[in-house]
């Protein structure tokens, strides 16, 4: 059997941190964050965000840098023969065919999301996304995705995604077709500095609009800001009956810069109402609420592709002396920068211009409510509209190419280890899988149901498992001492000995914390918050119906129906899960490699 060879290298040091800051970068930065910031307080929700960042995210990630050049360096490519090299433990390889699924599945549905933003900017192009109100933006997303009825969205015209999920999947695999060096890092190099001059156009744009409506001074770029960054807030609530919590994202809220007449007209409001009442939240008062604090961490995992499967894979191409920890921060600063200093004063800022926070409220605050139905209706009212949504949109479409791109090479990576195929036959094989898995969730497109499943269930569980295995390994399993010593190899910047110990204790404490309140909260149903009773997840209730814990106890099943295609969406991860797992790298080959890793690390000393 002959060697197992490291087939690429990276070309540079800018080019690794290039490839994973783009691997970061994505929808979730100007999709995604925003909408977190507006949610869960502005910002009071920086602050969680910046401690989450030091304390979860830079930990697993820089854990994930060690670990992968370590593999790499012992001559293994793959999640799970990585593990196993680390350690020098065979069955550490089935911890990790969860590294491999995770970012399989996640391209199945991202790769259609990739497509409806390149689908956004063609439409811009030619001028066809001038929307009179909010329920034509709704209507156009809903026939490109196909959202309501199941195979609407195969179709190939200009407004319908299947000619642009065909375009999209077929330049992803020949990107990835080309490797590390002469793919990925290209694109990255050109892609990222491109998403950035693009999204300063925009930024500058949205910036200057002042106050687009005189009839309305409160919808301006300044209140907008102001409704993300104030950190303690005069907000106008709502509960939709009496004996009801009280709703988080306000209806209104009260500025600094606001006139007399209009902080009168707000206060009567909520005196002539008994549903309606005007408080003033401290930033005290919102860092004591947990789901706060979940938000914020849920948002790191997603913005920093930590838990991902990626960054191990595109550590392992590195050499034994290059640097991880300067890279690693340069990476997760890239992708923090994008996300708050770009993403961040995009979206909001100016969909409260042109609609006022209560406007904003209605719209809603998910991911597609901003992104694919309010930035329409403000680029609809801004001068010069249709080019700057059309860079707008392009420009999602970049952060989500080199996003997808990142997503492939785990498995691309996998196939070669394991089946001792060449890049070609791995590329094609992984294309066949991921585009029958892709092919599910275009068809299966009512309500989104496919998608929305397959995500859910990643996120809040696989990843976060990947992370604790991971920064379980580096701190309990190698050791801190022995892990911070392998960082710290060839690194100009040294880890500081504090993270030794944040990345033994308090980052384990934190994803522990962060998954259990998913259980106990999701899962079983249990309340946190104050008044209420608690409420089981949708996604479960799929599952299991409506849980019940007689019921469960005896039968082991909910009350109601559960929801057949949520069950196919969990079997196909299921699939590509059992599919990796027999094709794992055989005991034998696994100490063979390990072996002659181990001789060429000696020789080149």
């Amino acid at each position: 059997m002959s060697k197992i060879k490291i087939k690429d290298y990276w070309n540079s040091r800018l080019g690794v941190i290039l490839a994973v800051s783009g691997s970061a970068v994505g929808l979730g930065n100007f999709l995604r964050f925003p909408g977190q910031v507006a949610e869960y307080g502005g910002g009071a929700f920086m602050v969680a965000y910046f401690i989450s960042f030091l304390l979860l995210g830079l930990p697993v990630c820089w854990a994930e840098w060690v670990l992968g050049r370590r593999g790499g360096n012992l001559g293994f490519n793959s999640g799970p023969s990585i593990l196993a090299a680390v350690v020098q433990k065979p069955r550490y390889r089935y911890l990790g065919i969860v590294a491999v699924v995770i970012p399989t599945v996640i391209y199945m549905y991202y790769v259609l999301i990739e497509a409806w933003c390149l689908a956004y900017a063609v439409n811009y192009l030619f001028g066809d996304m001038n929307f009179a109100n909010s329920g034509e933006a709704s209507a156009f997303f809903g026939n490109l995705v196909g959202i309501n009825e199941n195979g609407s969205a195969i179709s190939f015209g200009l407004s319908q995604v299947g000619f642009y999920a065909l375009i999209v999947f077929l330049l992803n695999f020949l990107l990835i077709y080309r490797g590390i060096s002469r793919g990925i890092e290209i694109v990255c190099k050109w892609g990222m500095p491109t998403l950035v001059i693009l999204a300063f156009v925009v930024l500058i744009r949205v910036l200057t609009l002042g106050t687009p409506d005189p009839e309305h001074p409160e919808r301006s770029i300044n209140n907008g800001l102001g409704f993300m960054w104030n950190p303690t807030k005069v907000v106008l609530q709502e509960r939709p009956a009496e004996d009801v919590v009280w709703q988080t994202v306000p209806v209104d809220q009260l500025f600094p810069g606001d006139s007399p007449e209009r902080r009168a007209a707000v206060q009567a409001r909520a005196q002539g109402d008994d549903n309606l009442r005007l408080v003033e939240i401290s930033i005290w008062a919102q860092l004591a609420r947990p789901q706060l604090w979940l938000a914020a961490a849920s948002q790191i995992f997603f913005s920093l592709s930590v838990g991902f499967g990626v960054i191990i894979i595109y550590a392992s191409y590195l050499r034994r002396r290059d640097d991880v920890v300067l890279s690693g921060l340069t990476a997760s600063s890239t992708n923090g920068f994008c996300e708050v200093a770009l993403g961040g004063l995009i979206s909001i800022p100016a969909a409260v211009a042109f609609f006022g926070v209560s406007g904003l409220a209605a719209i809603g605050l998910s991911s597609f409510g901003i992104g694919f139905n309010a930035l329409p209706m403000v680029f609809a009212q801004m001068p010069a509209g249709m080019f700057f949504g059309f860079l707008f949109f392009f420009l999602l479409f970049l952060a989500a190419l080199t996003s997808s791109l990142s997503m492939l090479q785990p498995g691309v990576a996998f196939l070669e280890e394991s089946l001792s195929i060449n890049k070609r036959q791995a590329v094609a094989l992984l294309g066949f899988i991921t585009a029958t898995g892709g092919s599910f969730v275009l068809y299966f497109s009512e309500d989104l149901k496919a998608l929305d499943t397959i995500d859910y269930w990643v996120n809040n569980l696989l990843m976060v498992s990947l992370a604790t295995i991971t920064i379980l390994i580096f701190g309990w399993v190698i050791g801190v001492k022995e892990g911070l010593r392998q960082a710290n190899r060839g690194a100009l910047l040294k880890l500081p000995k504090a993270f030794g110990w944040i990345m033994k204790y308090v980052t384990p404490l934190f994803l522990v914390v962060i998954l259990g309140r998913w259980i106990l909260a999701d899962v079983v149903g249990l309340s946190f918050g104050v008044g209420g009773d608690g409420v089981v997840n949708k996604y479960v209730k799929d599952l299991l119906g409506q849980p019940n814990l007689i019921a469960w106890a005896q039968a082991g099943f909910g009350v109601g129906e559960p929801n057949l295609i949520a069950w196919l969406s969990v079997g196909l991860m299921g699939l590509v899960a059992c599919f990796v797992l027999l094709n794992l790298l055989p005991a034998s080959r696994f100490y063979r490699t390990l072996d002659e890793g181990e001789k060429g690390r000696e020789e080149s000393k």
